[in-house]
């Protein structure tokens, strides 16, 4: 029975039970709503295309498939090796900088993928600074030496390894970060010195949150679409494009996203399986504080190197890189036509940012005020967009849409004899749309985390003094929940602004946005022009990443 039901057996007399039995419903129908894009794609699987799909077997399929393997193998390895590594020295380690490096090694985070590709490519390519300064120091020339090729799958996997490790990071930090020193004390006196007691308890305990965090980077790995296009690596992503629009086939499009949504469940099976199976205890009755083990001379270099690695090559390098070109392009760049791009940019992530803030608070708090199974699945639909890639979700809503549209031109034509042409798929519904499938989960997510800290009294002991729900959500909980509510709007909106396959496929005609920008300039191999709209980008990324390190600073106050 629900905690509310002494409130909720008073509200007959403010006339609220009906309203009650309407909000189920209404929470389930936008759940469907946000749930079509993925059942649209599910759908395709049962339409036949054969020819095309021999085509591609014969030709490509094998590509994108191995690719993608290989591709997620990279990022494997790469975060793994950077994120855990960090996460360790950090944690349990003591050395010069190590304060700085606790909240310097998010930064990464603030790089979208793609930008830092073309800031890679910039540097090492032939024309780019290293190697011309190389050729000019050893006076080599064309193939009289080698150098690694940025614009390969090893590229490309280093490329999103060195944005996506904070993911790792982030999470077996805190997995370390509460441990119990008592566990590790007792390795130490079975005669296990430092590494031995960090490989043989201290990275199995923590096991469940690496994969957590190993997961979220596999599934951003197998979302990119920019890094893999602009390097030339075949993979769904590239193929769902080149389908659509190459082929111009929708259900052959449809039918590789929904093998590409295949892989990223298998993801989530994964984890959960793996959070599941492996449950590790504490079962010691109380936390010590940490005794850092100290590092001094060469331990103290090489960790302070470690950790300087990821920091410089995932954001310092890049980001300098970014703010030369913006400031040598600037008086050609810095005009009328950014700040129309910027305003796009901006106006559509506040919009999408306020629209997604006000479906999860909606979300939330149905679900906190009528906890049934069917609202509980609903929100729980409604939260699975997170996972899917955008590609996916813009095919999704491409097909419906373009369907409705289409339907709705040939009625009126036959009936009235005029034509309304693109008024879902042509416009920024559709894209609006997409990114709160996208992205709803991120804010829903955020909203229910606040909601969960206001006691269940207060709500009884609003409707006592005789306020509606809505009332009780709009002058207790909101006033409660600025933080998060504001927290949600700045995670979505800095994540819509740096969203690049869904708005390349569904941005209505001549409507550019800051991301779409920078990926146009940089395939024309203008990447120093790029430079101003990335850097733009990467500094609104860097907000949530303060949000996180204030989160962390708190979180570690309170210990």
């Amino acid at each position: 029975m629900s905690a509310f039901t002494p409130a909720l057996a008073m509200s007959d007399a403010f006339g609220v039970r009906a309203w009650l039995r309407v909000w189920p419903l209404l929470l389930i129908l936008i759940a469907t709503l946000l749930a079509l894009p993925i059942l649209v794609i599910v759908g395709f699987l049962f339409v036949p295309a054969v020819e095309v799909w021999a085509h591609l077997i014969e030709t490509v399929l094998g590509d994108y498939v191995g690719h993608s393997l290989l591709l997620m193998l990279g990022v494997t390895l790469g975060t793994l090796v950077g994120g855990v590594g960090t996460a360790w020295l950090t944690s349990m380690c003591r050395f010069p900088g190590r304060g700085f490096f606790e909240w310097a090694l998010l930064l990464p985070m603030a790089m979208p993928a793609y930008i830092i590709a073309y800031t890679y490519t910039g540097l090492l390519d032939f024309a780019g600074p290293v190697q011309t300064g190389l050729r000019e120091l050893t006076g080599w020339g064309w193939g009289e030496y080698w150098f690694p090729q940025v614009r390969s799958l090893p590229g490309a996997a280093v490329m999103l390894s060195l944005v996506l490790y904070p993911y790792v990071y982030l999470l077996a930090r805190a997995a370390f970060l509460s441990q119990s020193l008592c566990v590790l004390d007792v390795s130490r006196t079975l005669g296990n010195g430092p590494w031995r007691t960090f490989f043989t308890v201290a990275l199995p305990l923590a096991r469940p949150a690496i994969v957590a965090g190993l997961s979220l980077a596999l599934m951003e790995t197998l979302a990119d679409y920019g890094t893999v296009e602009y390097f030339g690596v075949s993979t769904f992503t590239t193929g769902i494009f080149r389908t659509w629009f190459g082929l111009g086939n929708p259900a052959a499009a449809a039918q590789l996203s929904a093998m590409l949504l295949g892989f990223v469940f298998l993801l989530i099976v994964l984890e959960r399986h793996s959070r599941g199976a492996a449950r590790y205890h504490d079962t010691s009755q109380g936390q010590q504080s940490i005794r850092r083990l100290p590092l001094r001379d060469w331990q103290a270099v090489a960790a302070f190197g470690f950790c300087l690695a990821p920091l410089s090559l995932g954001f310092l390098l890049p980001a300098g890189q970014l703010t030369v070109w913006s400031i040598t392009v600037a008086d050609q760049r810095l005009d009328a036509e950014f700040a129309r791009l910027a305003l796009n940019s901006l106006a559509l992530a506040a919009g999408a940012a306020g629209l997604a803030l006000g479906l999860a608070l909606m979300l939330g708090y149905g679900r906190r005020l009528l906890p049934t199974q069917p609202v509980r699945m609903a929100v729980r639909t409604a939260g699975m967009g997170y996972a899917i890639p955008g590609t996916v979700i813009a095919v999704g809503v491409m097909i419906p849409f373009a369907w409705l549209d289409n339907s709705l031109d040939s009625w009126m034509r036959a009936h009235f004899g005029l034509s309304t042409g693109l008024l879902l798929s042509g416009s920024l519904v559709a894209l609006i749309f997409a990114y709160l499938v996208r992205f709803l989960a991120v804010s829903l997510q955020t909203v229910e985390s606040g909601l969960s800290k206001i006691r269940p009294s207060m709500d009884e002991a609003g409707r006592s003094l005789g306020l509606k729900p809505r009332e009780v959500l709009r002058e207790i909980h909101m006033p409660m929940l600025k933080g998060s509510l504001l927290t949600a709007l700045l995670l979505v909106f800095v994540d819509v602004l740096k969203e690049l396959p869904a708005t390349l496929i569904l941005r209505p005609f001549n409507f550019n946005t800051l991301a779409v920008r920078a990926y146009e300039l940089a395939s024309d191999e203008r990447l120093a022009d790029s430079a101003p709209a990335a850097l733009t980008i990467v500094a609104a990324g860097l907000i949530p990443v303060i949000i996180l390190s204030r989160s962390i600073t708190r979180s570690r106050a309170s210990l």
